[in-house]
């Protein structure tokens, strides 16, 4: 039997015999001398095997690179000179005293400690680059968060309760992914896109606390930080409102850092109303280590004749905000135009600037093309709300609020990290709080649900969901960490007369209603306790923690950006038989 993994052997073993399993990391010959890095999943041993000993080393001439071996040796200390700090096992090494063989490799294609890979290449051979240590190290820390949750929540009396992964689809949302039912012609499952509904359900049964570490699935258009596929950590208490679910949320989430990375995150985490947020950052998800802020100049510009930064501030739903840049100034024409070519991607139609060369020199000391257009006053006044000074660059972005949020929201977080305006090193979490009930869908002329339509309203503000349903507030929280949200949540709503009115302002009428949601309606009509919730997505959190840059890095067999998998090649095409059991005709042949 293994005497212990790899990594483990250090001084504790010296002079003793132990028996390691492990994958031939590296080999080297060495003047008649045999050195063989084994590795397993907690590390490297070095193993000796001396030509004295014939047999063993003429097994040992025969390994290479990934083959499987099982060897047993005495442990001793290296010689002087030739300790590895770097490892574990660095002080000793195994002189081998039997090799066995259990299975060789082929060539692999690409060496364990090359970090210089394509992705596609990555993937693909994905197997192999889970034995690289850095994507070992993911995973076991995705275990270690995932038991610190465990243990957290079982503490606080939650009980883990498993809910269905064929469900009902609910076309609220996201793009549900459909299973066809092979009993039921024409009749489809759709996978969950989240727990929501059942875990509802579960507290209108009495079970006051559950929580599940659970796979869910949405079919939307891909990012770094979003997979078709994804873990959330999904949890609803009864009797609790906002602040007990946060405090209690909150808290989990500074154990979980404090025991799995030894990180004190603050205590409380700051809180920021959605308004607020929006109104600095333009964003929902600030980072708080970009030292950089957006400016109001909305009211400003309703003064000014010049028609882009008039016409924005004239528009109901309309912004005009400044972003200023410190130490700007030395950006180049050529860098600026790379940034507007960067907000054109949020819907800006341009990025206008101010540089700011000499502030004592007035306006002789700025220079921009808008500032011909602008009084005098109106430009001393954005000097002064935006407190430029000189060196620095002032952009701006006028259009409707959305795109000028989104735009100068992504622009801040761009230029805050390509030119380190930031705090190094640090976590910076935050709750966002006070969400609007609804957002409004042009395209279909109609309020829809910012989070999802059974998120209760703020007290007093029920009555403005039949009168101004765009001021409603909600009772909505989200938990933000460096810029990503990692977790969202909140009270929902336990009563059938708010429900309705709450499908009213959605334009969901009661048959429509019951149609997709009569079986969550009807047990909100016996005895619905008050109840809310959160669930954290698993992937992004680890993500954050290990560094990655996308939580590919922290998923052990994840898809590409087209929904693909390059290791097994899903999705694939299915034969004809499967289709005609599922009474399912094709309407073209599938793409090979």
């Amino acid at each position: 039997m293994r005497t212990d993994y790899c990594g483990n052997i250090d001084t504790r073993y010296l002079d003793g015999i132990v028996t390691l399993y492990g994958w031939v990391h590296r080999r080297r010959d060495h003047g008649g001398v045999i050195f063989v890095d084994l590795r397993d999943r907690e590390g490297l041993v070095q193993v000796v095997f001396d030509p004295d000993h014939a047999a063993t080393f003429s097994i040992a001439e025969k390994v290479r690179s990934e083959f499987v071996l099982k060897i047993s040796g005495k442990v001793k200390r290296r010689p002087e000179g030739t300790v590895n700090e770097n490892l574990r096992s660095g002080e000793i090494e195994v002189n081998a005293i039997s090799i066995e063989i259990l299975n060789p490799s082929l060539p692999i294609p690409f060496q364990i400690d090359d970090d210089n890979l394509s992705e596609t290449v990555r993937l693909t051979n994905r197997v192999i680059d889970l034995r690289r240590p850095k994507m070992q190290a993911n995973m076991r820390l995705r275990y270690k968060v995932a038991m610190a949750i465990r243990n957290y929540l079982d503490s606080m009396g939650f009980i883990d309760i498993e809910t269905p992964m064929l469900t009902k689809s609910t076309p609220e949302g996201a793009r549900d992914y459909l299973v066809p039912s092979r009993v039921s012609s024409g009749h489809f499952f759709a996978l969950p896109q989240s727990p929501q509904l059942f875990k509802q359900m579960l507290m209108v049964a009495g079970f006051d606390r559950y929580y599940q570490i659970t796979k869910c699935f949405r079919d939307e258009d891909l990012r770094a930080d979003r997979q078709p596929e994804f873990t959330q950590v999904d949890l609803e208490t009864s009797f609790l409102g906002e602040e007990e679910i946060m405090n209690l949320t909150e808290g989990m989430i500074r154990d979980l850092f404090a025991r799995t990375m030894d990180v004190a995150l603050a205590d409380p985490f700051p809180r920021m109303t959605f308004a607020e947020a929006m109104r600095r950052y333009g964003s929902d998800k600030p980072d708080l280590r970009v030292k950089l802020e957006l400016t109001e100049l909305t009211e400003l510009m309703k003064s000014v004749e010049f028609k882009v930064f008039r016409a924005a501030a004239d528009l109901p739903d309309g912004r005009v905000a400044a972003l200023r840049i410190p130490g700007g100034a030395s950006i180049s024409r050529k860098e600026i135009d790379d940034y507007t070519t960067f907000v054109s991607i949020y819907g800006a139609k341009g990025l206008a600037y101010i540089k700011v060369n000499d502030l004592a020199a007035g306006a002789e000391g700025l220079q921009s093309p808008i500032l011909k257009f602008l009084p005098g006053e109106v430009v001393q006044a954005i000097l002064e709300k935006t407190c430029a000074a000189t060196g620095d660059l002032i952009f701006f972005g006028a259009d409707k609020a959305k795109v000028v949020n989104d735009a100068l929201g992504a622009l801040r977080v761009k230029i805050g990290h390509e030119r380190r305006i930031l705090e190094e090193g640090a976590w910076k979490p935050l709750w966002v709080v006070d969400f609007p009930m609804f957002e409004y869908d042009e395209e279909d002329g109609r309020w829809v649900a910012l989070h999802h339509p059974f998120t209760s309203p703020k007290d007093g503000h029920e009555d403005l969901l039949e009168s101004d349903p765009g001021s409603a507030l909600s009772k909505a929280y989200d938990m933000v960490l460096n810029g990503w949200e990692i977790g969202g949540g909140s009270v929902r709503i336990h009563r059938e007369e708010i429900q309705s009115k709450v499908f009213d302002a959605l334009k969901i009428g009661r048959e429509d209603a019951e149609s997709k949601f009569g079986f969550l309606l009807d047990a909100l009509r016996f005895g619905a306790p008050p109840h809310g919730g959160l669930a954290f997505g698993l992937d992004r959190l680890v993500t954050l923690m290990t560094g990655s840059e996308s939580i590919r890095d922290v998923i052990a067999f994840p898809k590409t950006q087209r929904a693909q998998c390059l290791l097994t090649q899903a999705p694939s095409p299915v034969d004809e038989k499967q289709l005609r059991e599922l009474h399912i005709r094709l309407r073209e042949a599938p793409k090979v």
